[in-house]
């Protein structure tokens, strides 16, 4: 399939989100609020009409994506490549415990995209490896992909596909919980993807 549109959905509000821990790759639960989040926003979802549905393996991740199954009767592959940027010594940490053990660390992790936290992963990295499961995907006939992940991933993906440089990628904002971002291309377009909706998502 030769993409000419990539949905890119976070997952709903986490146990983590709501008390203000880091999650990397520690497989965190939703909410009520949550799953609320993804059972609202899954119709807007399932409009996209993707070909095809991945979702990365983690927890919070599955079961956002399954809110759209369950409208859509799509189905969902996993892929391990679409977790959340592994924060090394970080996860599990509060905002407040990591900016006491490393001072200053959070600031140059926001402000580098190559820096990664000490034995984590640097979001180029988690770039590189979601845009193996975009490539992946990329072939003939064209047609749409939805990928349900995590913020940190999505926001390092759209800067990757959109060919940002580094020293920009800090410009593009967070994302909201079960909010999205949608890129397409043009054929005749050297293959290039444009930024079309960034963090939409539902209201109330």
């Amino acid at each position: 399939m030769s993409l000419d549109q990539l949905v890119l959905w976070r997952h709903g509000e986490t146990d983590y989100n709501a008390t203000g821990r880091m999650q990397g790759h520690l497989d965190s639960s939703l909410t009520e609020t949550g799953q609320e989040q993804a059972r609202r926003a899954a119709p807007a979802i399932a409009r996209f009409a993707p070909d095809v549905a991945l979702s990365s393996d983690l927890n919070r991740a599955r079961t956002t994506a399954a809110a759209f199954a369950e409208v859509s009767g799509a189905s969902v592959r996993l892929d391990k490549r679409l977790r959340e940027t592994h924060l090394g010594e970080w996860q599990g940490l509060s905002v407040a415990e990591v900016e006491k053990d490393w001072p200053g660390a959070l600031s140059t992790w926001r402000a580098d995209p190559t820096w990664a936290p000490p034995g984590g992963e640097s979001r180029v990295e988690v770039a590189e490896r979601a845009l193996e499961v975009v490539e992946e995907l990329d072939g003939p006939p064209r047609g749409s992909a939805l990928l349900c992940a995590h913020g940190g991933l999505i926001t390092a993906l759209t800067a990757k596909l959109v060919g940002l440089p580094l020293d920009l990628w800090p410009g593009l904002g967070g994302i909201g919980n079960c909010h999205w971002v949608v890129l397409k291309r043009r054929s005749g377009d050297d293959g290039r993807w444009r930024l079309v909706a960034f963090n939409a998502g539902v209201e109330g």
